[in-house]
């Protein structure tokens, strides 16, 4: 990290945003192999997740509490709500930021919704006796097993060697995600204290800091801490976002009608014969 950031090597960023997509793509497929392999077992599957949610014991032993940890863990997944990956998106060349926002919403969807109830597929349906232990370990109020060994024991019941590259994929997600947050955390820093090499710097070496302490501390620790930060951002941006609500609405009716009335893509056309630049909405 520190010979990204600091020494400015941009080949490394550069590889991982291109192997990224391609772990993400890997490992989608292998999900699907997992659950081809064993399809008829897929409904009964379902049944077992609708049945753990729903049943006398699930709701007695705390919704409340469950959905808690849903939210903690969905934050982790698909950040929506905390207010970093706006962003990202602002930096989309744009006249109608409502359609940046339909992409926005779109991403936690397919990252929570699609990626992660085939991941829980997999895991279910496959099998491996990790799973069975995990299990054993939450009922024994021992806490929640490690999450990467599941999918990797159940991978390997039909792919023996995945949990090579599935190593491999967690390493350039991990690493990946300290270059975003990296970029999120950089740009606040100077909103705050403006853009200077000293002040930059400054950053880069708190970064860093944080970096080391997350590998030296124990995982449960560092959940805690990250939950605690999520939970700061989430507010803070959520009671924005309430704030907003008019514009929002405002900017949402304006561009539903326009779709509608099909002068969307009247509207991003330029003059004919014009090189001026027009007011971005």
């Amino acid at each position: 990290m520190g010979l990204v950031i600091i020494g400015g090597i941009k080949s490394i960023g550069a590889t991982t945003s291109r192997l990224v997509p391609a772990m993400a793509a890997v490992y989608i497929t292998a999900c699907l192999v997992v659950i081809l392999a064993n399809l008829p077992n897929v409904p009964a599957a379902f049944g077992t997740i609708i049945d753990g949610a729903f049943s006398p014991e699930g709701v007695a032993g705390g919704v409340l509490g469950v959905m808690i940890v849903g939210f903690q863990r969905a934050a982790f997944s698909n950040e929506a709500g905390l207010g970093s990956a706006p962003i990202a998106h602002s930096a989309v060349k744009t006249r109608r930021p409502v359609s940046e926002g339909f992409v926005a919403m779109f991403e936690p969807f397919v990252d929570t919704v699609i990626i992660c109830t085939m991941t829980a597929l997999a895991i279910i349906i496959a099998g491996a006796p990790s799973l069975q232990a995990g299990i054993d370990q939450v009922q024994a109020g021992e806490g929640a097993p490690d999450g990467v060994i599941l999918t990797s024991d159940a991978f390997a019941t039909v792919i023996p060697w995945f949990p090579v590259v599935l190593a491999i994929a967690v390493v350039l997600f991990a690493f990946s995600t300290l270059i975003t947050w990296f970029y999120y955390g950089l740009k606040a820093w100077e909103f705050l204290f403006g853009r200077s090499r000293l002040s930059d710097n400054i950053f880069r070496g708190i970064y860093l800091f944080f970096t080391i302490a997350g590998c030296v501390l124990t995982f449960s620790e560092v959940i805690a801490f990250a939950d605690a930060a999520l939970f700061v951002c989430g507010f803070v941006n959520l009671l924005g976002v309430y704030m907003l609500l008019p514009v929002i609405k405002r900017e949402m009716k304006e561009y539903l009608a326009d779709r509608k009335s099909g002068k969307l893509h009247l509207l991003g056309a330029e003059p004919s014969g014009s090189t001026a630049a027009r007011p971005q909405v």
